[in-house]
């Protein structure tokens, strides 16, 4: 068979599955198993538990549970009320401050949490009811949402950096991590910067009775500082020990849940029940996630196995597209499909296919998966379809589907407008990798 079928035949058989609403994970094995039988017959499952029991054994894997655990143990410190409580105080009396409250929180909380959707969901339940009892502009109020959480997925700690870390060959996790520091605080300030300019130029998007906001002195402030000091150890814990280069992702995650239990005890929040409760949520996460990372990663040897990975490259290098043509052709396709599956989903389905031809046509991969990732998230969160936006509907019942659609517009194309940004100036997302 022509590599061109085995290639359409695997991928709609999978799609075929998850259109069913099987778990992806369930999914995945249910193709390897078939891809088995199908190409080695019975003496395949050897490979197939060989290439399984590789994969789950291997260090990186390990980052994955414990950055899901520091996590779960951080939500439930109180740690983020009192970066509430802080970022509310420094922000004072700024027409349209909840605005910027919502985008520092939702920046903070996709740090946390690593999923776009899932903190959409979150700020739809709890901030967007009471922003809409102040008198706050829906629309404007849902761009917040909408942009500040799809910078989840891009600023570290991100599971979906690690995932893409883990599948792809002679690629630093490390450098993958740090490489989204810069570009996710600029398109967090392009965000801002937003938001200033369309309450400048109409007042009436913002409701704030300044007068009714006390103004905090400097020790006030410094004072919240102090008291958010705890969260600080949690981010050097990880990132910082990373870029000084002094652990490993792995030995950080580890450090990263020793500083959220520390930061747990301080705000008196740290209790057996607490741990096994984000014991018990983390196991459930990990597992799913280790689970399909590893069918992923077999599917991928065996497309390489039936020779569609060979057959593709040789394919791609017929072409003779000039690089920008492919980054273009390559981008293009998240963009669309991310608009009716899951991010994680679409990583795991494209990997095995991209990383060959991002080698074939020598794409500095720290720089490619980082547009990637952003890619990614631009799709989930393009109407009619991204997924953030049903997301974001579901958590908020009061909101029309429509003035979702219409508020991410802008969201997008401020995305998009970044990434050409970083395909000029290749250096904002290389440079932090390059010195560690």
């Amino acid at each position: 068979m022509e590599w061109y079928w085995v290639l359409t035949a695997s991928f709609l058989f999978l799609l075929v599955l998850m259109s069913t609403g099987l778990p992806v994970f369930v999914a995945f094995l249910i193709a390897n198993v078939a891809g088995v039988l199908i190409t080695l017959g019975e003496r395949g499952f050897g490979m197939f538990s060989n290439s399984m029991y590789e994969t789950l054994t291997s260090e990186s894997f390990v980052t994955i549970p414990l950055f899901v655990l520091m996590g779960e143990v951080l939500f439930r410190s109180g740690s983020v009320d009192v970066l509430s409580t802080a970022l509310d105080k420094w922000i004072g009396r700024v027409n349209g401050r909840m605005y910027y409250l919502v985008i520092a929180l939702s920046t903070i909380f996709g740090a946390l949490s690593g999923a776009a959707a899932a903190v959409a969901a979150m700020l739809g339940r709890s901030v967007l009811p009471q922003m809409q009892k102040l008198g706050y502009d829906t629309n404007l109020t849902n761009f917040t949402i909408l942009g500040g959480a799809s910078l989840a997925p891009i600023i570290p700690p991100s599971l979906l950096v690690i995932v893409i870390g883990s599948l792809v060959r002679d690629t630093s996790i490390a450098g993958l991590l740090i490489a989204g520091i810069i570009p996710g605080l600029l398109i967090s300030l392009v965000l801002f910067v937003f938001v200033y300019i369309r309450v400048l130029n109409d007042p009436k998007l913002s409701p704030d009775n300044n007068e009714d906001v006390k103004e905090y002195s400097l020790k006030e402030k410094l004072l919240e500082i102090v008291k958010v000091s705890p969260f600080f150890i949690v981010i050097f814990s990880v990132m910082g020990l990373i870029l000084l280069g002094v652990a490993t992702p792995s030995e950080a995650a580890a450090t990263g849940v020793i500083g959220a239990i520390i930061t747990a005890a301080v705000y008196r929040a740290f209790h057996l029940k607490m741990l096994w409760e984000s014991l018990q949520s983390s196991t459930k996460i990990s597992l799913m996630i280790v689970i399909i990372v590893a069918s992923s990663k077999l599917f991928g040897q065996l497309l390489s196995f039936m020779g569609a990975t060979s057959g593709l490259i040789n394919f791609v290098s017929t072409l003779e597209l000039s690089d920008w043509m492919m980054l273009f052709i390559l981008m293009l396709i998240p963009f669309v499909l991310c608009m009716f599956i899951d991010q994680f989903a679409f990583i795991l389905l494209a990997i095995p296919l991209y990383a060959p031809v991002v080698s074939a046509y020598d794409f500095d991969p720290i720089w490619f998966w980082t547009i990637f990732l952003i890619n990614l998230t631009v799709g989930s969160l393009t109407p009619p379809f991204g997924y953030t936006l049903f997301a974001l509907k579901g958590a908020a019942e009061s909101v029309l589907i429509s003035d979702v659609y219409k508020s991410a517009w802008p969201v997008v194309i401020l995305f998009m407008a970044s990434i050409v940004f970083f395909y000029f100036f290749p250096g904002i997302i290389t440079y932090l990798p390059s010195i560690i």
